[in-house]
């Protein structure tokens, strides 16, 4: 497979699916470190392999085991070490034994790397699967405020020119936030959302780029919602000036 550096997004399938060459896997690795829509999407196409793999996966046979371990009876052991003494000990015999401990250790040092590469694997896949289930918890929670039948709407723009809706549930005492054309926070930036309850500007989440959330809060008593530039990591008060203040819908 070959593909430009513009079309790292895409390989968020192959990459889930080890269908990527070493050199693309490597640059996709790299990629997903400063990318959390490609992170996402890899944990799901994850969890969608593994939830497939399991419809289709099958017990080992019940004498798989015995076979194996009566095939270790007929497996050679390797010949007993030859003292360094033996008078008939020949150059090239004496390389191929010295060659014996060399061949041992290179194959406990190779079965080590792998054990390694499977503990990171394992943990990498853990990893995914996690944020897998947090990926549809958060759909779950938005897609149920945007279906609420008491769901009001309201739209706005921020001053870096971003379009946001925001959308609220008295009955579920939940609001979910959207935006649109949000440029890039900056390095050392992230954009956090706020709710304004009398003046009193509480943390309320954060969006990293285009997309929905959920605010964090208590959107009960709150009038309006803003959008600031804070250090990354979030801040307990605004530090900068708002992006957005935005009422409530009611």
């Amino acid at each position: 497979m070959k593909h430009h550096a513009s079309d790292a997004h895409t390989l968020a399938a192959a990459y889930a699916l080890n269908a990527l060459d070493p050199g693309e896997r490597a640059a996709f690795e790299s990629h997903l470190q400063d990318c959390e829509s490609c992170r996402q999407e890899v944990a799901e196409f994850l969890a969608t392999a593994a939830r497939l793999a399991a419809a289709a996966s099958q017990a080992p046979p019940a004498a798989g085991k015995q076979a194996v371990m009566d095939a270790i009876d007929g497996v050679r052991q390797l010949p007993p070490r030859v003292s360094p003494a033996a008078p008939a000990a020949s150059r090239a015999g004496i390389l191929r034994r010295r060659a014996l401990p060399l061949a041992l250790a290179a194959s406990l040092a190779a079965a080590a790397s792998l054990a390694g590469l499977a503990v990171w694997q394992v943990r990498q896949g853990d990893e995914l699967r996690q944020r897998a289930l947090q990926a549809e918890q958060r759909l779950d929670d938005v897609s149920s405020v945007l279906a609420a039948p008491d769901a009001r709407t309201v739209h706005g723009r921020a001053a870096n020119g971003a379009l946001t809706t925001v959308v609220a549930s008295d009955r579920q005492n939940r609001a979910v936030f959207t935006a649109g054309n949000l440029p890039a926070p900056g390095a050392g930036k992230t954009y956090q959302l706020w709710l304004d309850h009398d003046g009193t500007m509480r943390p309320a989440g954060f969006i990293s780029g285009d997309g929905t959330v959920r605010l964090s809060g208590d959107p009960a008593d709150a009038t309006a919602v803003g959008l600031s530039l804070e250090p990354v990591g979030g801040s307990p008060h605004p530090t900068s000036a708002p992006l957005l203040l935005m009422a409530l819908p009611s």
